[in-house]
């Protein structure tokens, strides 16, 4: 990690520039703009910074991708990070994940989630008419964390991992339509003591864990398969993902799940204990999500004994998802009412970000 304190005073007197980041478009030749005004309040940034000098100290230079235990240092594949130089007011980095949805009867679901928060069935049936009646999607999340930055503030993590189970499509505010996302808990990298200390500051169960593959997104199994674990060092918890990849086509598997589902849930404000909220905003058009790298469909297993899911181990077979890797900008800490409006649509409009189009000949690309 790097951090400069002669940087601290700029951060008064800043003033976060609006960028643009071009991203192709599935149509033809359009390439489409976002214009991204985002603006960090001192006490937002201060309030990063704390939690990044705290943990820095707690973690005693310790590193995810340091030797452990006499093994070598291991190296990601992971994409670097295209957006810190675009976006240098703003946590940005690269998040490869398994994203799984598991469905649970409605009643059940509702006895998991804190009960002031009202279910929006309308909005994930608007996305899933087919999906069966009476049941919930529950979304699990393994995800590696990489070459996450906060540029203008001199800011850069380790890469971490981390899964749990989210609950999207979740009425925070009580306005009816407002799609919010609960994560309750999750498992995160113990080397990586940033990343634990600052989910804990959303008011997060974090138990900090070890992970197989040790810095990967999933390993590749002899059967063809992929595969991915975090184990709790303090608990007995644990989640287990053992996915296979498959193509459509006749007479083959098809995803359920469109991904415009993962887009949306993904791209919804996540809270723990709603004192404040991340607005993570996934971007799923870069180059990074096409042509080899393009999003590929999973189906498989998940084993877990995991919060909310506690008490005994329970598996889920035929679980379907998606693996994907998508650039990221996040905000931090945010006042959750300032979150109103994500309407279950999906993408990136719903992060509050303004679209521009323009049309290019390709001699101009």
């Amino acid at each position: 990690m790097t951090f400069s304190m002669s940087r601290v005073p700029s951060l008064i007197s800043s003033h976060p520039r609006e960028r643009h980041l071009r991203w192709a478009s599935s149509k033809s030749k359009t390439h489409r703009f976002f214009k991204m005004p985002f603006r960090h309040p001192l006490f937002h940034v201060l309030a990063i910074i704390c939690v990044v000098l705290s943990s820095a100290i707690l973690n005693h230079g310790k590193s995810a991708n340091a030797v452990q235990g006499g093994a070598a240092v291991c190296v990601t594949y992971d994409h670097p990070n295209p957006l810190a130089e675009v976006f240098p007011n703003n946590a940005t980095g690269v998040l490869n994940a398994t994203l799984a949805i598991i469905p649970i009867p409605l009643d059940v679901a509702r006895g998991l989630i804190p009960p002031q928060y009202g279910i929006l069935e309308s909005a994930y049936r608007a996305l899933l008419p087919n999906f069966p009646e009476g049941m919930y999607p529950v979304m699990l999340q393994a995800a590696h964390d990489h070459d996450i930055q906060f540029r203008a503030y001199g800011i850069t993590l380790d890469d971490f991992s981390r899964v749990g189970f989210e609950f999207p499509f979740l009425d925070l505010l009580g306005d009816g339509y407002s799609s919010f996302r609960w994560a309750p808990e999750q498992l995160i990298t113990e080397t990586n003591t940033i990343a634990v200390e600052g989910s804990r500051a959303y008011g997060t169960k974090v138990s900090p864990a070890e992970y197989k593959p040790l810095c990967e997104p999933y390993m590749a199994l002899a059967n063809g398969a992929t595969y991915f674990k975090g184990s709790s060092l303090t608990t007995s918890e644990f989640i287990e993902l053992e996915m296979r990849r498959f193509s459509g086509g006749a007479g083959v598997l098809s995803n359920p799940y469109p991904l415009e589902l993962f887009k949306n849930i993904t791209n919804q404000p996540t809270f723990a204990n709603a004192t404040t909220c991340d607005n993570m905003i996934r971007l799923f058009n870069t180059s990074m999500a096409m042509g080899e790298h393009a999003p590929a469909p999973v189906v498989g297993r998940i084993r877990a004994n995991a919060f909310p899911f506690t008490g005994q181990e329970v598996e889920w077979t035929d679980v379907y998802g998606v693996q994907v890797a998508t650039p990221f900008i996040e905000n931090n800490y945010l006042d959750c009412r300032t979150m109103k409006g994500y309407d279950g649509t999906g993408g990136p409009d719903d992060a509050f970000i303004q679209q521009h189009t323009t049309t290019y000949n390709d001699n101009e690309l």
